[in-house]
């Protein structure tokens, strides 16, 4: 999928965006939605369950979803997961939010490792919404698909492989980096500059 990111110079317009909430509480739910429209967003779809979601997701293209964790029948997480692997090629790459009650660490990580985009905690406030969703429209990261993952790129800093490690991926270094000038410091060179100096005051 070629989406260029927003540019610092560019406006974010949110009028015509097609955003899918998906929460089983019906109260969040109209939440989400008064906040979207309050952005400006006049296509917005709501669903109360992760089945209805997966349904509109095969026969709609959305450009932004924003998902519960906590939902019978299948959680919000692994809906996420169903949407990088299984729904429809339009759907596929769309940014994912996760907006949840319960931001443990383990929960972020399973939220980073499912394929989302970001986390969110309940209640969640108009102006944290909007930082993320303009964040996400100005990321830059790429798309990975492997066996274990598929979602955006995980990884912030782009710092290429650990040394003397050939990369996996084309971008993994974004210039040619050159030799290093000179000869390595030796062990007592090291010592040296780190020894503690007496210093007269």
């Amino acid at each position: 999928m070629d989406v260029r990111p927003l540019r610092s110079g560019d406006k974010l317009s949110l009028d015509k965006i097609n955003c899918l909430i998906v929460d089983d509480n019906m109260q969040s739910l109209d939440i989400l939605g008064a906040v979207c429209s309050g952005f400006g967003m006049r296509n917005l779809t709501k669903c109360q369950s992760p089945t209805e979601a997966q349904n509109l997701l095969q026969r709609s293209v959305f450009d932004l979803i924003l998902t519960d964790v906590h939902m019978p029948e299948l959680n919000g997480y692994d809906l996420v997961k169903w949407i990088r692997r299984e729904a429809s090629e339009a759907n596929r790459f769309v940014p994912i939010i996760i907006v949840t009650g319960h931001t443990r660490m383990t929960q972020v990580m399973r939220a980073r490792d499912c394929g989302a985009h970001f986390i969110i905690t309940k209640p969640v406030t108009p102006k944290v919404l909007l930082d993320r969703i303009t964040w996400v429209a100005r990321d830059e990261r790429s798309f990975i698909e492997c066996d274990t993952y598929c979602g955006p790129d995980r990884r912030f800093k782009r710092e290429g492989p650990p040394p003397g490690m050939s990369g996996r991926r084309s971008d993994d270094l974004p210039a040619e980096v050159g030799e290093a000038v000179g000869g390595n410091l030796s062990q007592d060179e090291i010592n040296a500059m780190m020894k503690p100096a007496k210093v007269n005051l």
